[in-house]
């Protein structure tokens, strides 16, 4: 447990109207307004989401399983990085946070929570894996179909990043073919406004967790070997 972990309140849920804060934020896209409203920004959002932070640590850790995150840096800024970007609206209109192994944002192997008003969900996974990465997994793939199945049996990975074709070089039975062609190794919760209005939300997001540890594991014993990736700038 971290300092900010002992002292973060329990998630109680963010209040029913929390989420309206993106609506205005979305028609006011300024310094000007954020500023003069970013005091109710911390506290309807992102200090209740520190707080979810904090108690989804605990139960992970009490759970045995080993995802962390500090309440407050897991979560990522409310500014838009708009430096490589053509849409230069300077403020995001929804709220996230990861918890990893080593509690940095860089790691792969996560758990992802989201809420927005157009959508509130938890992930985990490997995400956007850079190439070595996304070799080492496939490797592991091919070399460990059994427990690969296994890992991911009842899973629903999302297919938002796959490949047209499975790479070249590989030779693997077709019902591995699908997760060969993929680029991240994720698997989505769905969740809305009402779930994260309720301190319930903690143990949803550990049975979605432990019921996907297994391809956690996978993933995590396929990229041991490499070294971790350079923290994002977020």
């Amino acid at each position: 447990m971290t300092r900010s972990d002992a002292v973060t309140p329990p998630f109680a849920g963010l209040s029913p109207s929390a989420l309206g804060f993106f609506a205005e934020l979305a028609a006011n896209q300024n310094r000007e307004w954020f500023l003069a409203n970013k005091q109710r920004y911390e506290a309807t959002l992102r200090e209740p989401m520190q707080s979810l932070v904090g108690s989804l640590s605990l139960a992970l850790e009490i759970h045995d399983i080993p995802l962390r995150g500090d309440p407050k840096t897991a979560l990522f800024r409310v500014n838009r990085d708009v430096r490589f970007s053509k849409e230069k609206i300077p403020y995001k209109t929804n709220i996230s946070a990861v918890l990893s192994r080593d509690g940095s944002k860089r790691s792969q192997g996560v758990l992802y929570v989201h809420a927005a008003l157009n959508g509130c969900f938890a992930a985990i996974g490997f995400y956007m894996l850079d190439p070595d990465q996304l070799r080492a997994m496939r490797t592991a793939i091919v070399a460990n179909p059994a427990r690969w199945r296994k890992a991911v049996g009842g899973l629903d990975l999302s297919r938002e990043q796959i490949a047209v074709r499975l790479p070249s070089g590989i030779e693997a039975p077709p019902d591995l073919h699908e997760a060969l062609r993929l680029k991240s190794f994720i698997t989505r919760l769905a969740l809305d406004a009402a779930d994260f209005a309720s301190p319930d939300l903690i143990g949803r997001i550990v049975d979605f967790t432990e019921a996907g540890r297994g391809l956690l594991e996978f993933g995590w014993n396929a990229l041991a070997s490499l070294p971790p990736r350079r923290e994002p700038k977020r």
